[in-house]
């Protein structure tokens, strides 16, 4: 994670750095030249600038229009961060099940730590449209289960983690269909329902925006269309 202070009871333990800033720089370099889109894993806040300082000093050397750089969990962020990721055009990839799935070590942070993890309040509110991701395997791909995560914050023991950072169920839907496509360049063929798109969607067995945000996590699927042909049906 690599974090400015350490975890909570760890006095000595503020995480891990596996890459070096001069490793990290030339590879990403030559991703770069080459045209590849680059996605750096990086947690901590420190690993965060970490991961700008090379997306900044990049597309300063060798410019390229609009390359989509991301930032894969991009868990604990601040104002400054957040100010930079928007100006390079970084895309911020959170977890959106964690807090719900792993709520049983999120007191390793700190209370006041986790107001600023998995930050989609502030990454939106900011003007950024953050993608969910469920990094699987780590946590399970359940779409209803991220999105209660995200509209509640909290965990499946009930303690809510960071309220300040709950979204909208409008927003934590756009953020896992259209800007998931966005991120991977591939919004003109998926991430919304129009004419000329791939025809890929899911039916609900309830509406999930009259269900209960704390029984989301409940909703089935009740049918699957893929390419326009159904596929599953319960």
């Amino acid at each position: 994670a690599w974090l400015s202070e350490p975890y909570k009871d760890m006095p000595e333990f503020r995480g891990l750095q596996t890459a070096s800033p001069e490793d990290l720089y030339d590879s990403a370099r030559k991703a770069h030249l080459a045209g590849w889109q680059i996605g750096v894993h990086a947690n901590g806040d420190l690993a965060i600038d970490r991961v700008l300082s090379v997306f900044e000093r990049l597309q300063k050397e060798s410019p390229r229009r609009d390359p989509r750089f991301r930032i894969e969990h991009c868990t604990l962020l601040n104002a400054g961060l957040i100010q930079r990721i928007k100006a390079i055009g970084a895309i911020p990839i959170p977890f959106a099940g964690y807090v719900y799935f792993h709520g049983d070590v999120m007191h390793f942070y700190g209370e006041e730590r986790t107001k600023h993890m998995f930050a989609m309040r502030e990454l939106i509110d900011a003007g950024i449209r953050p993608p969910l991701s469920s990094d699987y395997t780590a946590s399970p791909s359940d779409p209803v289960m991220w999105l209660q995560s995200l509209v509640t914050r909290t965990d499946y023991q009930g303690h809510t983690w960071g309220s300040n950072q709950r979204i909208t169920l409008k927003e934590a839907i756009r953020a896992g269909t259209l800007d998931g496509a966005t991120a991977s360049y591939e919004e003109h063929i998926k991430g919304t329902l129009e004419p000329g798109k791939l025809a890929d969607l899911v039916v609900w067995d309830q509406d999930l925006f009259t269900t209960d945000p704390s029984k989301l996590v409940n909703v089935k699927v009740q049918r699957t269309m893929v390419g326009g042909e159904w596929m599953y049906e319960s």
